[in-house]
């Protein structure tokens, strides 16, 4: 590089804090960091799921009932490495660690942050509430306020109640006149910032990370429960007038008003039947013939309590024979590697996070469809 007094660490240390500040899911739930040990792409982890007490009236002639605090663990597989890698000979033209701020590492933390968010995200597949129409945005405060029946619904802790939402819904919310009319209560900052805010006791947020599900049904007309279920089965099979194509995880069946998401892919139908569809939660008694709704391909935005989804990480091990640094701070780690590529005859420059992600209690999630 052009400039031989910036190091890798200068690398690093420029780059962390610019990567958490795109970061929009992974900041918003549970983090598990721990910089005891280094890790690689693979490695299973035990998180400690945060604990749920209940609290109970006081009995003045019983007096009081003590509770256990039982600490139960979930593994989180690091299954994910987002990474941003450039050839030295890119970077000749910077002179200064502000030219490479500029050149490379605002737009790297930036990519970074673009890619954990997406994977983060891909949890909506676990989360079986629902609000709202496949296919129809969110655009009203209506919106706002089904997500938050839901989750009261569900018992979710009021504090910390955090939504997020695709570019289209965030533009609909966003030229809402009891948004756009901020000032009339004291704050401009949705007029300013083009944030949505704080509404109805949840912060919302934009991300383009928010996914579109697809579903692998072509046609689904008259569909039925084939044959009766059993209270507490994660199972049953799926009949249909005219039924062909495949579940696949993340979509969603309606049986009486209830949703419930498919956990696995399923077989192709065959004479417009579907054998074996796997979902959560456990289901009712249901008598055969009874009547189900698939809503089909949407967009999965996303409400919840922190306490819902875990963002795992951990420090990358440091490769042998090659110059690197590792930091890290607010629970994320980020590593900056400097080497060499024999087979292509150039110098690297490589910044890297390892992470995974895991849903804790689904419960306290709604997927709001658009």
């Amino acid at each position: 590089m052009a400039n031989s007094f910036v190091t890798i660490k200068d690398f690093a240390r420029a780059a962390l804090p610019r990567l958490i500040d795109h970061l929009v899911f992974p900041n918003l739930i549970h983090k598990d960091y721990s910089d005891d040990y280094s890790a690689m792409k693979g490695d299973t982890i035990q998180v400690r799921k945060p604990v749920v007490l209940e609290a109970r009236d006081f009995d003045p002639d019983q007096g009081v009932s003590t509770q256990d605090i039982v600490e139960t663990t979930v593994d989180v597989t690091l299954d994910k490495i987002a990474t941003v890698d450039v050839g030295i000979e890119a970077l000749q033209g910077a002179t200064s660690i502000d030219d490479l701020t500029r050149v490379f590492i605002d737009p790297a933390a930036a990519a970074l942050a673009e890619k954990i968010n997406r994977d983060g995200l891909k949890l909506y597949q676990d989360v079986y509430q629902t609000v709202g129409e496949a296919g129809v945005t969110p655009s009203t405060l209506s919106a706002f306020a089904s997500v938050r029946k839901a989750l009261n619904q569900s018992k979710a802790p009021v504090s910390g109640r955090c939504a997020v939402w695709d570019p289209e819904a965030d533009a609909a919310f966003t030229a809402l006149d009891a948004i756009v009319h901020a000032e009339k209560s004291g704050s401009t900052q949705a007029l300013r910032e083009g944030s949505i805010g704080r509404v109805m006791g949840m912060d919302h947020y934009m991300s383009q990370g928010v996914c579109r599900h697809e579903t692998g049904i072509t046609a689904a007309e008259g569909v039925k429960v084939k044959t009766a279920v059993s209270a507490g089965s994660s199972a049953l099979s799926l009949t249909g007038t005219s039924l062909t194509g495949k579940l696949v995880k993340g979509d969603l069946i309606v049986v009486d008003g209830k949703s419930y998401t498919v956990t696995e892919d399923t077989a192709a139908a065959a004479s417009n039947s579907i054998n074996t569809v796997k979902v959560a939660p456990a289901l009712p008694a249901l008598a055969a013939n009874t009547a189900v709704t698939l809503p089909g391909s949407h967009t999965a935005n996303l409400a919840f309590h922190p306490m819902a989804f875990a963002f795992v990480t951990r420090p990358l091990t440091a490769p042998g024979g090659v110059e690197s640094y590792v930091t890290h701070y607010n629970g994320v780690s980020l590593r900056v590697v400097r080497g060499y590529d024999m087979q292509h005859k150039r110098e690297m420059l490589s910044m890297d996070v390892l992470y995974g992600f895991r849903t804790l209690y689904p419960e306290l999630a709604v997927r709001a469809l658009g």
